[in-house]
């Protein structure tokens, strides 16, 4: 074993709860001493799990030590869990959201400073989003997690206009007119030729240019090379427009199961744009748990959510037993990244679903 390998080997890692506190678009960060390691960045507060203490018990502790806000009563939502090795130390975090009451926000958006010194700074969302607070790398991720919105409209399949003439122009005119403004969008038509859904997605996008794009990575009928051979010859790749790409079920299990879960994810899944992943259970979870650890280790666009499905009953799918909310909680619990619940939702329902664990919900109906 190289000298190295056994040098990581022997690292502790040191389990740290990591609070993302916010009031509406404002977001609390600390700032790192010149003498601590990663100083002179910007960090949410946070620290160390002590032994026999829970995640959420050691948040609730660091917040209150750090900077005497007392969250013991706020929603707290669990973001995802971050493994990152900085070479002299290795870190594990579990990220939190935590939502502040007016009251709160009142009383503490004027301190400068922390309980233990630490320079205290509240941010615009759009501004750390940028960029313009440098954090430490294991931080990163977590705000390509903050860029998910509280609902995502999902498309119409192209089936769904079959009845027009032109059904590519019915549910292009369709889309257009209903998308609410700068909204996330799945888009996905179904069994449509690769040039005609790249040409009419296009087309979305030129004439609605406020919308966030989620592209399907195939119509689940390629293989791990045809999609390789499909997506290099795809300009669409680099609109701007688009946000993430998102994998079925049964292509994160094939994902897993084939050679490219030994190696490369790259090699099968497109590299420079962050992933969104479907799961229905403990097995795809752990799936995607690794694809995501998988992409931070090679620097790649991480894995921004999963959508768990079926929280409730739906119409297109009667036939498929619901989780609930309390078994897609207990799935929540299970995921490395933040969670969008989908299925017989409506975007009336994200309080409901962050009070099991999720960000946010996606549907078709109710969602356009």
């Amino acid at each position: 074993m190289p000298a190295s390998t056994k040098a990581n080997a022997s690292t502790k890692v040191v389990n740290v709860a990591v609070a993302v506190i916010y009031y509406k678009n404002c977001y609390l960060l600390g700032f790192r001493h010149a003498a601590q390691h990663q100083g002179n960045l910007y960090e949410f507060v946070g620290g160390k799990i002590e032994a026999q203490e829970g995640a959420e018990r050691a948040l609730i502790r660091e917040v209150a030590e750090e900077t005497g806000i007392n969250v013991d009563d706020n929603l707290m939502v669990k973001l995802g869990r971050i493994h990152h090795d900085y070479g002299d130390k290795q870190v594990s975090l579990q990220v939190y959201q935590v939502e502040l009451i007016a009251e709160q926000y009142e009383q503490h958006k004027l301190a400068e400073y922390g309980l233990e010194g630490q320079a205290l700074k509240w941010v615009d969302k759009r501004a750390l989003l940028a960029g313009e607070y440098p954090l430490p790398a294991a931080n990163r991720t977590i705000l390509q997690w903050l860029q998910l919105p509280p609902a995502i409209a999902i498309t119409y399949p192209l089936a769904h206009f079959g009845g027009h003439t032109d059904p590519a122009a019915a549910w292009l005119a369709y889309h257009q007119q209903h998308l609410l403004p700068s909204a996330w969008v799945y888009v996905r038509l179904k069994d449509a030729s690769v040039s005609r859904a790249d040409r009419t997605i296009t087309q979305l996008m030129q004439q609605r240019p406020d919308i966030q794009v989620i592209l399907p990575l195939t119509d689940g009928s390629l293989s791990s090379a045809e999609i390789r051979d499909t997506l290099t010859s795809q300009a669409l790749m680099t609109h701007p427009s688009i946000s993430a790409y998102h994998l079925t079920h049964t292509e994160l299990l094939h994902w897993q199961h084939s050679q490219y879960g030994q190696t490369a994810a790259a090699d099968s899944i497109p590299a420079g744009q962050p992933l969104i992943v479907s799961c229905h259970n403990a097995e795809s979870i752990a799936a995607a748990n690794q694809l995501a650890r998988m992409r931070i280790q090679q620097q790649l666009p991480p894995v921004i959510g999963i959508f768990v499905s079926p929280v409730l009953s739906t119409q297109t799918h009667p036939d498929t037993a619901p989780l609930g909310w309390q078994a897609w909680s207990a799935l929540t619990k299970l995921a490395d990244m933040p969670v969008i619940g989908l299925g017989g939702l409506s975007p009336s329902m994200i309080d409901k679903a962050k009070q099991y664990g999720g960000v946010s919900v996606a549907g078709i109906r109710q969602f356009l």
